[in-house]
């Protein structure tokens, strides 16, 4: 099933020009199209997502071993005893860490991070459970900071931002990921 996505603009890069107006059409995992949303409207059989902001290929996250692999996400049940942010250092040292805890960890980690729009990460990830969740979620795990475009043919991986920079939306090989309520 084809699926249009309206919004404000769209910019090919994460901090390119915007082309206000445009929309894209995705086919399964990869982009159909890129332009003015009218004409895409007329030329694509398609069912129509609309979000109020800016379409970008998303965030590039260069610490991802470091914010999987050095640090623990509590489970929501832990708030009381260790409260909702990432423990790093001696706290991290002090927990019994089993390969079962630090999957689930990157397992939330890894939410926050499509939660924020990120659409790639760079490992290496040497934890199996870790390595396996990043492999899950269809994050792309890049070697290192390179351009990332959105190109017609190329794979639907992108976000959508609200004018205050926050994520609307995160697309992966075009399922949406994560959408703010």
């Amino acid at each position: 099933m084809l699926t249009l996505h309206r919004v404000r603009g769209v910019r090919l890069v994460h901090d390119g020009e915007l082309a206000e107006g445009h929309a894209v059409v995705v086919d399964g995992t990869r982009l159909a199209a890129i332009g003015p949303y009218e004409e895409l409207l007329a030329a694509y059989p398609a069912r129509v997502r609309e979000w109020d902001g800016v379409l970008t290929p998303g965030r590039y996250e260069p610490d991802g071993a470091a914010l999987l692999e050095a640090a623990y996400h509590p489970d929501p049940r832990e708030a009381d005893e260790l409260g909702g942010e990432p423990i790093t250092g001696e706290a991290l040292a002090a927990l019994d860490m089993t390969d079962a805890r630090w999957g689930a960890s990157a397992r939330r980690g890894l939410q926050r991070l499509l939660a924020a729009g990120t659409t790639a990460l760079t490992g290496p990830f040497t934890r199996p459970a870790v390595r396996t969740a990043v492999r899950r979620s269809g994050l792309a795990e890049l070697p290192g900071p390179r351009p990332r475009a959105l190109t017609v043919g190329g794979p639907a991986d992108f976000a959508v931002f609200a004018a205050d920079g926050s994520a609307l939306a995160t697309v992966l090989a075009g399922r949406l990921v994560h959408r703010r309520r």
